[in-house]
């Protein structure tokens, strides 16, 4: 069996794979590229590649026509949208998905983000560069900041990121709200409509997917909830919140600030109406970047890729039973 890894992955993975089948490893971190699916379609026939595990490349009808040997896909991610996943059913491909493999990460990252807003860090990291800190005491009332313990945090989600927030929100301290129309929260979460959690918190973090009922959910409106010099956390996706209308409460002053790792475009458009703001704290979409990300996917994919392997090897007849 021959397998194509184009994700980046755990050496130990990659040992474990190499054992039992030729692996040819090309993740995208190191070669740069995004694969178009008819070149893909002609790389995988024309090398018999049976197995392909991907974390960017988009895998469309094409890639599953004849000849195509593919017979198994690992995607690196959760969502599946890059798959055509009618076409790779149709011609018996297995495809794996990593779910929860970067929760931790981005619930991590929410909560730094939380930090560094209720904290002021990135503020003051900027405070003692450029030379503002110009006397021993100026710094305990310029950078003064708030804690967590004690707030309420308001996490909309509740997903396996949004649950893992709440945990270590609450092992801060903090009171949570939740909400979530398909799902509960742990039992130190209080459950609670949207409108109610927006008006409650005093930092909200957003976790739920893009969905149509989702998009524009945080509109003028309900931005305008949130209570006077409270915070907006958003590592889920830019389309949950409308971003003129955020800009418009951050300068204003109803939103004390924000922190923002997710965007309309990627990288972020130069007109962006959230650049000028300093009480916003913007990440590069790195909320799953953590070594410990790509260790738990190539554990996931490893183990599937090698009981697939196992189970196409019982399944191929033996010489005795071709030569009957």
């Amino acid at each position: 069996m021959k397998a194509l890894i184009l994700a980046p992955f755990s050496t130990n993975g990659l040992d474990q794979l190499r054992r039992r089948m030729d692996v040819a490893y090309e993740p995208w971190t190191e070669s740069r590229k995004l694969w178009d699916p008819s070149e893909l379609a002609i790389r995988l026939a024309g090398e018999s590649i049976e197995a392909v595990v991907t974390e960017i490349d988009f895998l469309f009808d094409e890639v599953f026509e004849d000849p195509s040997p593919l017979r198994f896909i690992g995607l690196c991610r959760q969502a599946t949208t890059q798959i055509d996943l009618e076409a790779a059913q149709a011609r018996g491909v297995t495809v794996v998905n990593t779910p929860g493999r970067n929760a931790n990460a981005v619930a991590e990252l929410t909560l730094g983000l939380a930090l560094s807003l209720v904290r002021r860090i990135s503020e003051a990291n900027t405070y003692v560069r450029g030379g503002s800190w110009d006397h021993p005491l100026t710094a305990y009332t310029d950078m003064r900041g708030i804690e967590l313990a004690g707030k309420t945090m308001g996490v909309v989600g509740m997903g396996a990121v949004g649950r893992l927030v709440a945990r270590k929100a609450r092992a801060l301290g903090m009171r949570v709200f939740g909400h979530d129309p398909y799902a509960t929260g742990p039992r130190y979460v209080t459950m609670t409509p949207l409108d109610e959690l927006l008006a409650g918190s005093h930092i909200v973090s957003l976790h739920a997917p893009e969905t149509p009922e989702t998009t524009g959910m945080l509109d003028d409106r309900r931005l305008a909830m949130m209570p006077r010099g409270s915070y907006l956390i958003n590592t889920a996706s830019a389309a949950l919140v409308g971003q003129h209308a955020l800009a418009d409460a951050l300068r204003s002053g109803r939103l004390a600030g924000a922190g923002i790792d997710v965007y309309e475009t990627r990288p972020v458009a130069p007109n962006s109406p959230l650049l000028p703001l300093d009480n916003v704290v913007l990440t590069p979409h790195v909320g799953g970047a953590t070594a410990e990300t790509i260790e738990r996917y190539s554990q996931a994919i490893t183990r599937a890729l090698l009981q697939f392997e196992r189970s196409a090897r019982a399944r191929r007849p033996t010489a005795a039973a071709r030569t009957a």
